[in-house]
């Protein structure tokens, strides 16, 4: 069975890119990094692409639309069938996003609705809540804003700061993108309006507390 071919985008260092190539490298995952594209030339990630065997490109940034016009040609000649944002800084063009609908994702960490836009562990620790983590979504022309796919939820301690929630909730996206993008690749993700379906999925059974429930009890 061929494996579906994954265009990626990327700003920078690219450890969510890492972790979608970690997991294609094992045969049996259903999907294929077919291209890895950058607004920025620098930017790190695209040396992990190099190392890994796959094209990548710089695509300079002087306007939106010339970017997207850029991308989406690139895209096209390496088959790509789905793009994953993948730390992608940037804005995208509307008219990209509509030629990829349901079929363009990202990955944000905060639990969407919550959190939008820029700094969202910065946010997060400011409303003081005791959970946060990541979002995987399909793509629409409002910013962080789509059908969800999958969360993951991490506990936010009372000693955090946004570099350490940071890295709690990435540890987790590394876990999440590949699934999610497994969950594509086998076909088992069907939108209906601003909800997505996952044939065969179940939620997990058991709820977490934070404060832990068993510390609560001691106290008292």
């Amino acid at each position: 069975m061929a494996r579906l071919k994954l265009g990626v985008l990327i700003s920078g260092r690219g450890s969510n890119l890492q972790a979608l190539i970690d997991a294609a490298a094992d045969p049996s995952y259903p999907a294929e990094i077919a291209i890895v594209i950058s607004d920025r030339p620098e930017a790190a990630g695209l040396e992990r692409a190099a190392r890994a065997g796959i094209a990548h490109r710089a695509i300079p940034h002087p306007s939106r639309e010339a970017f997207a016009a850029a991308a989406a040609a690139a895209l096209r000649q390496s088959g790509a069938e789905l793009v994953a944002l993948a730390g992608y800084m940037r804005i995208l063009d509307g008219d990209f996003v509509a030629a990829w609908r349901d079929r363009l994702v990202n990955i944000h960490p905060s639990l969407l609705p919550a959190f939008p836009g820029l700094h969202p562990q910065r946010q997060a620790l400011a409303a003081g809540v005791r959970f946060s983590g990541c979002t995987v979504h399909f793509v629409r022309a409002e910013v962080d804003n789509g059908p969800i796919i999958a969360q993951a939820v991490v506990p936010v301690h009372p000693d955090d700061d946004e570099e350490v929630l940071s890295a709690r909730i990435l540890t987790v996206e590394h876990r999440l993108y590949p699934m999610t993008v497994r969950l594509f690749a086998e076909g088992r993700l069907r939108v209906a309006g601003t909800i997505v379906a996952i044939a065969g999925a179940t939620p997990p059974e058991n709820a977490m507390l934070n404060p832990a429930e068993r510390l609560v009890s001691a106290g008292g």
